[in-house]
């Protein structure tokens, strides 16, 4: 396991769309590991392959400690809830940077373990907001894209002069 270096915002990478994962054996296996140790370390509760410049469709995450980190490979949103809830967002790759995001309470979604067994599951609350913001970066929308046209450039203005 090692942690890798992670991509910084405004990089070009963070608007590319991942490609599904083929190939279920053990270097997905050391892959993730690297995700999760290198989340821990930014620290972060959320990560993809794309944070670290890998194109492919993962995500992992540890909401909460006591309950360990998860792995979704290959996930797709089927349905959205039509309430929708307000949460303050970020990124491990515009640290510091956060601000409110509204999306759908609640989410149902297809996604593969690593061994490659296709699950389906629902999300509500803190969990359903985490993996949108995820799916959404495998997707090449990077999280201030969410904000309106003057959220995000006021943020990324802000940011900028800071993370130099």
């Amino acid at each position: 396991m090692a942690i890798r270096p992670l991509l910084r915002y405004p990089d070009p990478a963070l608007s590319l769309a991942c490609l599904p994962v083929e190939h279920f054996d053990e270097a997905l296996r050391t892959l993730c590991a690297d995700l999760l140790q290198t989340m821990r370390a930014a620290p972060g509760v959320g990560i993809t392959a794309a944070h670290i410049g890998v194109l492919l469709r993962i995500v992992v995450l540890e909401l909460d400690p006591k309950l360990g980190p998860r792995t979704f490979v290959n996930p797709e949103i089927g349905w959205f809830s039509e309430e929708t809830e307000k949460h303050t967002e970020g990124s491990v790759c515009m640290p510091g940077a956060t601000e409110e995001i509204v999306r759908p309470t609640a989410i149902r979604f297809t996604y593969r373990d690593l061994d490659g067994i296709r699950h389906e599951e629902e999300m509500r609350g803190f969990p359903a907001i985490c993996m949108q913001h995820e799916i959404d970066q495998l997707d090449g929308i990077f999280w201030v894209q969410r904000l309106s046209r003057l959220k995000r450039e006021r943020l990324v203005k802000k940011w900028l002069k800071t993370a130099t």
